[in-house]
């Protein structure tokens, strides 16, 4: 494997390359994550996939942090190259977080939005929120997307594993009735979302600044960024005032966090089980 590895990385630098030192990181549950020095002196970071993973998943996410570098806003690692089995990005040191990291990441993430702007929202293939698959065909209205690329998906996932008759699959179609009292006016544009911001998906580097990596995006609304920055902290609210100060959010953002969020807890309720379950059930009852 290091071999091809070496030799793509040789192919797109134009020069001949050999990879000298190797050692873990700290991954997810997918793939293994790897730094890797060669001998002109360049790091990069390389992972690979632990088991099957599905076709092109390395090229979304190669794609996809290049949609987010465009806004020269939020760093990310830049892409280097990709195979199948394999993605090699930059190596960006992990440092302390500047005093002002949370300001500096929702100024940012702001801006990201601001940049990113298009017609429809979706994405131009369908990706992964872990290991779940997230669909993302195109639609002109928030409202529909929501409801039936994200909520009704997860729904039905979690219908098939324990049937038509568990209470939260019941109470699924009369919270999705309400969701236009929510959703139903929502106006703004679609925007380049990160889509799995969570704090384990953002560092600081050498110089205290924020860095997001490991992203599912798609064009959204800018406030479902919200759903899964809350889910497990690590954005305060210093970093969500930083984001207002340049973008306020609309009234009534505090219900729609909740709703965004739940699209998050019913994932991790259908990857990891039942210990999500009271948090999804909760979310729906406050809604009925």
């Amino acid at each position: 494997m290091l071999e091809q590895v070496a030799e793509s990385i040789s192919q797109s630098l134009g020069q001949r390359v050999s990879i000298i030192s190797r050692r873990p990181l700290s991954g997810g549950n997918i793939n293994e994550v790897n730094y890797i020095g060669l001998d002109n002196g360049s790091e990069y970071l390389l992972k690979t996939p632990r088991g099957k993973i599905a076709k092109n998943t390395f090229q979304i996410e190669y794609d996809s942090l290049l949609l987010l570098a465009h806004s020269k806003t939020l760093r990310v690692p830049s892409p280097l190259i990709f195979a199948e089995s394999f993605l090699v990005m930059e190596y960006i040191s992990r440092g302390q977080k500047a005093a002002d990291w949370q300001e500096q990441m929702g100024r940012k993430l702001a801006l990201l939005h601001q940049h990113t702007q298009q017609e429809k929202y979706g994405f131009y293939c369908d990706n992964y929120l872990g290991t779940t698959l997230q669909i993302n065909t195109w639609n002109d209205d928030w409202l529909s997307f929501w409801r039936v690329n994200r909520l009704e998906s997860q729904f039905k996932l979690f219908s098939q594993q324990v049937g038509a008759d568990n209470p939260l699959v019941k109470k699924s179609y009369q919270f999705l009735e309400k969701l236009e009292l929510y959703l139903g006016h929502i106006g703004e544009p679609a925007l380049l979302l990160h889509g799995d911001l969570w704090s384990g998906n953002a560092m600081a580097d050498d110089i205290g600044e924020p860095v997001i990596f490991d992203p599912a995006c798609y064009y959204g609304h800018r406030e479902a960024e919200f759903g899964m920055m809350r889910m497990f902290g690590g954005f305060g609210a210093r970093c969500e005032a930083a984001y207002a100060e340049v973008w306020p959010f609309a009234d009534g953002y505090e219900e729609r966090f909740k709703l965004y969020q739940l699209y998050h807890q019913l994932n991790h309720l259908n990857i990891f089980g039942n210990a999500y379950y009271a948090d999804c059930l909760d979310t729906i009852d406050a809604f009925l």
